[in-house]
């Protein structure tokens, strides 16, 4: 008997693979957003954002991976269960939501961050520092009550409450 089981369903994997991914991507938001980017208001403006860069240079990969993760988790899970037609029923907004934020977070991944983003807050930083990070801070909070609102619209409607 092998200590590692034979996998019959790659969607059940891709199901478990698609949870992992979105937990360390959505803790690692919440955290940053709850926990680190507050305390940071009480920290001079070049220490604040040398110490944002270089958290911000630790977890960027990490969400990227997990993000890639989940979407290419999620789509397999489209196709391996035939489940496209969703998307043109509205009874499962909640599937839209749920691409709608990643969307979002993939692009602010891949696109803007790398591009706009570390450039405009490394300047706007030293330039507005309190404002700077309070806009910051009030954008990681949209993007984590986005994420839970999809999080819990896609647990209740996947068993049937919408």
């Amino acid at each position: 008997m092998s200590l590692i089981p034979a996998i019959s369903d790659w969607g059940v994997a891709a199901r478990a693979i698609h949870v992992v991914a979105v937990v360390v991507w959505i803790g690692g938001v919440w955290m940053v957003t709850t926990v680190f980017m507050p305390q940071l208001r009480d920290r001079l403006p070049a220490e604040w954002l040398d110490e944002f860069e270089a958290i911000e240079a630790r977890f960027a990969p990490q969400g990227r991976v997990a993000t890639l993760l989940v979407g290419l988790s999620g789509f397999y899970m489209l196709y391996q269960y035939d489940l496209w037609d969703r998307f043109l029923s509205g009874a499962f907004w909640w599937m839209h939501l749920m691409v709608a934020v990643w969307l979002i977070f993939t692009a602010v991944l891949f696109l803007g961050e790398p591009l706009l983003l570390r450039r405009w807050i490394h300047k706007q930083g030293r330039a507005a520092p309190r404002a700077t990070l309070g806009l910051m801070l009030w954008l990681h909070r949209v993007l984590v009550g986005a994420s839970l609102l999809a999080i819990l619209c896609a647990v209740a409607g996947s068993h049937g409450w919408f």
